[in-house]
């Protein structure tokens, strides 16, 4: 699979290199995380951004860096500021986690970011071209992007109903990755909204750990990439917070 030439390439986009052919970026505004992940024949981004303008950004950059278009999208959960980009993304096949369809509605979505600071407008025309999952993984489901096989998997609830991490295995000069969404929040303390499971989030983060074990990189959905410690540390505040152990 040779995808290194691209490597070099990630900082001319803003993007940070995490691995061979597997890079993320943290947008502007609520510093959400996206991710490539990229295989001989497929492409996959972990996360779409907050506006179909974030996202047709996203998509340029994507067939920049590998002369491509992206064929697969990951959804981490159902909030605006990581899904309301998919529609700049024609003909990907999109994975959630089950259930999330329901959750996903275009009013939800629109007013959540309206909220949030989204331009009235922008919110609006994303969420009328609203794209739900076409795929619901209820366990896990591995993806083969062509000599690179990645492993979607539903560890939720916890952040959300409905979260979906995805583990990128190690390779030569790689280390094993894992795109954990909202369950992990490194720039500050988690956010629990009203979907949030709180009761249940330690024991997902439990299932994060056991999925990437204590050598893997951690890329939480908003700020810097971590370590197991960092997750570990995190599950035990979540529990203290939540009244559970």
């Amino acid at each position: 699979m040779d995808i290194r030439r691209d490597d070099i390439r990630w900082d001319d986009f803003g993007w940070e290199r995490l691995g061979d052919g597997v890079g993320r970026r943290r947008l502007p505004g609520w510093d959400a995380t996206v991710a490539l992940v990229a295989g001989a024949s497929s492409l996959l981004l972990f996360d779409t951004g907050a506006t179909l303008r974030e996202g047709a950004e996203l998509r340029a950059q994507a067939e920049a860096l590998f002369g491509r278009r992206v064929t697969h999208i990951a959804l981490s959960h159902p909030h605006f500021d990581h899904v309301l980009g998919t529609a700049a993304f024609s003909g990907a096949e999109v994975y959630g986690a089950v259930g999330i369809e329901r959750v996903m509605t275009a009013e939800e979505m629109r007013s959540d970011a309206v909220a949030q600071g989204v331009p009235e407008r922008d919110a609006a025309g994303a969420a009328d071209v609203l794209v739900l999952p076409h795929h619901a993984v209820s366990g896990e489901w591995t993806l083969d992007l062509g000599g690179r096989q990645v492993l979607l998997a539903n560890v939720g609830p916890g952040h959300s109903g409905h979260d979906l991490v995805v583990l990128v295995p190690a390779g030569k000069g790689s280390p094993e990755i894992v795109l954990c969404g909202d369950l992990v929040e490194e720039s500050g303390e988690p956010q629990a909204g009203p979907d949030a499971v709180g009761a249940r989030w330690p024991a997902a983060l439990d299932r994060l750990l056991s999925l990437g074990g204590d050598e893997a990189v951690y890329v939480p959905g908003h700020g810097a990439v971590v370590d197991a410690a960092f997750v570990r540390a995190q599950r035990d505040q979540l529990a203290l917070r939540f009244g559970v152990s």
